[in-house]
């Protein structure tokens, strides 16, 4: 007998379906981006092509009522995923820690990473097109296999589309390879901590 244990689960779903809407938090992101000095000299550092606020803007939740209002519009999602996942927690024990837009030009891309010391984090996707690059899940026991042969599946790509989230536990490592199309690949991403 072969049994599966210890599944890795990863949260995908519609919370926005207004093209209106996304247009206009597009705009703001690009607004953000356009104000952010700071942001934009680490990004020409840190994240060639592309743009985030990581690095100076990471509590736009406190700044606009528009990612204030996206935080609301996550809860009962976090809500189904904490469920799904077994933790014994509700939403109210965890709090949004930081919140930041990303703006992926072409050749942009994020390297492998994982979130540390935050519990689920996630992104919704502003802007997503044909043809942009995904986000890339690595099978956590890639880096303990040891001596272990190749096998297939070591990596789960996961394609978005504009008005999606999707939630992972924070200690999930991945990656999105170089955006390859013209056009800018737009999210904002997010962590919560446990209070």
């Amino acid at each position: 007998m072969v049994k599966n244990l210890f599944a890795s689960q990863i949260y995908q779903a519609k919370i926005m379906k207004s093209k209106t809407d996304l247009l206009e938090l597009s705009r703001e992101i690009y607004k953000i981006r356009d104000i952010d000095l700071v942001g934009q000299k680490w990004s020409k550092k840190n994240y060639v092509t592309g743009y985030t606020s990581y690095g100076s803007m990471d509590q736009l939740q406190q700044f606009s009522s528009s990612f204030s209002d996206l935080n609301q519009m996550l809860k009962p999602h976090l809500k189904t995923f904490l469920k799904s996942l077994g933790f014994k927690i509700s939403v109210n024990q965890l709090q949004l820690n930081s919140m930041w837009t990303n703006i992926m030009s072409q050749g942009s891309h994020h390297s492998f990473h994982i979130h540390p010391l935050s519990v689920i984090s996630g992104t919704f996707y502003v802007q997503v097109p044909k043809g942009s690059a995904a986000i890339q899940f690595e099978d956590p026991r890639h880096g303990l296999m040891m001596a272990s042969p190749p096998r297939d599946g070591v990596f789960h790509s996961l394609v978005p589309t504009a008005g999606d989230v999707v939630l992972f536990e924070s200690w999930m490592r991945h990656q999105v390879p170089a955006q390859t199309v013209k056009q800018d690949r737009i999210s904002v991403s997010f962590n919560y901590d446990w209070r």
